[in-house]
């Protein structure tokens, strides 16, 4: 059953309103469909990961531990505000809305648009120039329009999730340099203990909102008149405890790996290329084997295996790799500070 609340009849008053927006910028003709397919791909999950791996493996590994974590957090912040408001999608919601690409979890606030605002916004940062720091703009801004265009999110999904990646990361960018010195200080197995504690909160807090308080909660197929996903709820779920078990992964391998020597991206570019298609290939087969030998799991079963399968790539890509890539030459430890003029690659 679902009781329509006035908090839902305003929502539905505001979504009937931005739902005829997206259908006037659909009729500017179904030949923007094809770029920014394009562009929204640049903040889907494939990529970000692509990304990430590549800046901690083959450019930098300072910059990429710290951007994984500043990502990850973001992620587990939006799915569980997904698992929590269960908010529609333009395309489920309205039949006159065209769905160029489909969703299966819940939609505010926008993944796409927080995620891109931190990857993108941290990486123009950081790169200390106005022209990448504006180009990060101009591409969160691409990115943002597709979702609107396609018809996976209102333009309220998207404001909410840039202003999120936003306040994500002013903290990053503020306060990156206490929390680290707080991190280090740390014995490893409080930092564990911490980390797990971070991934499982949301976890379990979500699960008891969705099977508990709102277990009965069904699609409104009276108001959701579009094509809505068959179970967003329980595909919001998985979403958020595959992000948060890629929070404790990787922030335990990325500890481990600190507390060992950490490591350094510098190299050849072969050395750098073998390092990336070595790693790579090794997420690709474990998530291949999870999709082969877990296909038929529902519900939380799914969820938790879930968090078990990106729990440990993201220790692989953090820890074990790099482990790797030193004992067999593909990298080196980093240089200490004080013996070269450039920056190191320890955090």
């Amino acid at each position: 059953m679902n009781a329509r609340s006035a908090g839902h009849l305003a929502m539905d008053t505001v979504w009937e309103a931005e739902a005829t927006g997206i259908q006037w910028l659909q009729n500017l003709g179904e030949w923007l469909a094809l770029p920014l397919t394009a562009i929204t791909q640049l903040g889907s999950q494939t990529v970000v990961i692509a990304l990430l791996a590549l800046i901690f493996w083959c450019v930098h590994a300072d910059t990429g531990a710290r951007l994984f974590v500043a990502v990850i957090t973001s992620g587990v912040l939006n799915f569980f505000l997904k698992s929590v408001l269960y908010g529609s999608r333009p395309y489920w919601y309205s039949a006159q809305v065209s769905g160029f690409s489909t969703e299966s979890s819940f939609g505010m606030p926008s993944g796409h648009a927080q995620t891109a605002t931190v990857l993108y916004g941290f990486l123009g940062v950081r790169a200390g120039r106005r022209s990448w720091l504006w180009g990060a703009v101009a591409l969160v801004a691409l990115i943002c329009f597709s979702r609107i265009y396609l018809g996976v999110h209102f333009f309220s999904d998207v404001v909410v999730g840039v202003l999120l990646g936003l306040a994500l990361l002013w903290v990053a960018l503020r306060h990156e340099e206490s929390l680290l010195r707080w991190w280090r200080g740390l014995a490893i197995s409080r930092a564990v203990s911490y980390a797990l504690a971070a991934s499982l909160v949301p976890c379990v807090s979500a699960s008891v909102w969705q099977l508990g308080v709102r277990g009965d909660w069904t699609v409104p197929g009276d108001v959701w008149i579009g094509a809505t996903s068959k179970d967003p709820a329980g595909s919001t779920l998985i979403g958020l405890f595959l992000v948060a078990g890629a929070l404790f992964g990787g922030v335990v391998g990325l500890t481990l790996l600190a507390e060992r020597g950490w490591y350094s991206a510098e190299g050849t570019l072969l050395q750098r290329a073998s390092r990336f298609g070595l790693g790579i290939s090794v997420v690709i087969v474990v998530l291949a084997l999870e999709e082969v030998l877990f296909d038929g799991l529902t519900g939380l079963a799914a969820a938790v295996v879930t968090y078990l399968v990106y729990a440990g790539v993201a220790f692989w890509a953090t820890c074990v790799a790099p482990r790797m890539f030193l004992s067999s030459g593909l990298a080196q430890l980093p240089t200490p500070v004080g013996k070269t003029p450039e920056n190191t690659d320890k955090p």
